[in-house]
């Protein structure tokens, strides 16, 4: 585990969370699962307390805390994609709340806020020539799913 790991807080569904998230994010496993001890006040003897993973590469931590907190958006993971088809893929996937998405952002079926964007938008809203850069910006103010073809051509505009 990475000395600072995002701990992320299920209502007891961290299975379930843990199964989700590692089917849809490549280099992803389930590491260790911690068991609730008899003295736990929060959950019975033997249920999951806690599973540690790993998503993309980096540590997480799921724990059945209960029902007392939720998810915002003050909190968001945010995936950088190679091109439409992996933006295609993980929205399909992820999107679970199609009222609150807005540009590239989108809340999974845990309530979790994801941030599906694709890595050549970084580089447009960067660009020297900041009237593409603005325009680029403009175009994925307005979109929920982001549209790689759709931000090139205005960035691209003239």
């Amino acid at each position: 585990m990475d000395k600072i790991t995002p701990c992320l807080w299920a209502d007891g569904n961290a299975e379930e969370m843990a199964a989700f998230y590692i089917s849809i994010v490549p280099d992803s496993r389930i590491v260790a699962v911690t068991r609730s001890p008899a003295d736990n006040p929060g959950n019975k003897e033997g249920e999951i307390l806690m599973i540690e993973l790993i998503l993309a590469g980096r540590s997480f931590t799921i724990l059945n805390g209960g029902p007392q907190f939720k998810f915002t958006e003050a909190l968001s993971l945010q995936v950088l994609c190679e091109d439409q088809a992996e933006v295609d893929r993980l929205w399909s996937a992820l999107s679970a709340h199609p009222e609150s998405e807005i540009c590239g952002w989108l809340k999974d079926r845990f309530g979790l806020s994801w941030q599906i964007v694709p890595k050549v938008l970084l580089k447009m809203i960067s660009d020297p020539d900041r009237a593409a850069a603005k325009r680029a910006m403009q175009a994925m103010m307005s979109m929920s799913k982001l549209d790689i073809a759709s931000l090139e051509s205005v960035f691209k505009a003239a």
